[in-house]
């Protein structure tokens, strides 16, 4: 029982956990997404997101490719560790750029996103995913 505990091996239980935390995070971000999606011209008239290269219609379409397709991606377990790129750097812009003045009870949000998708770059999609079975494992 107590081996069983302590074992660090990547075992069955490793594979639940990670179909969870992918999930668990792609549901919860979708909400974030699609809002930015079926809205997507409303927002970009109000002027009111960040711009990326001078752009608001580019800031926000790669927020809503990261933001809602990603997360499908997620959910899915396809191409895991390259999914997960573009919204790590999402949370890092809400971070960093438009939370940058905000005290860190209104980044925690961003940041309790974050730190899952780092998880999910460094031990990939787990065994319950597209990518195990591409993979031919």
């Amino acid at each position: 029982m107590i081996n069983r505990i302590l074992n660090t091996a990547h075992s069955q239980l490793t594979d639940w956990g990670l179909l969870i935390l992918r999930l668990s995070v792609g549901v919860l971000m979708i909400t974030h997404g699609l809002p930015k999606l079926t809205g997507f011209n409303q927002i970009v008239a109000d002027g009111n997101f960040i711009p990326v290269l001078g752009s608001i219609w580019l800031g926000l379409a790669l927020t809503v490719m990261a933001e809602f397709f990603m997360s499908m991606f997620l959910i899915a377990g396809l191409l895991t560790r390259i999914s997960v790129i573009p919204l790590i750097v999402t949370m890092l812009v809400a971070v960093f750029v438009a939370h940058a003045n905000d005290p860190l009870d209104v980044k925690e949000h961003a940041l309790l996103f974050l730190f899952p998708y780092i998880t999910l770059l460094l031990a990939g999609p787990g065994r319950f995913s597209v990518d195990y079975y591409l993979a031919g494992k």
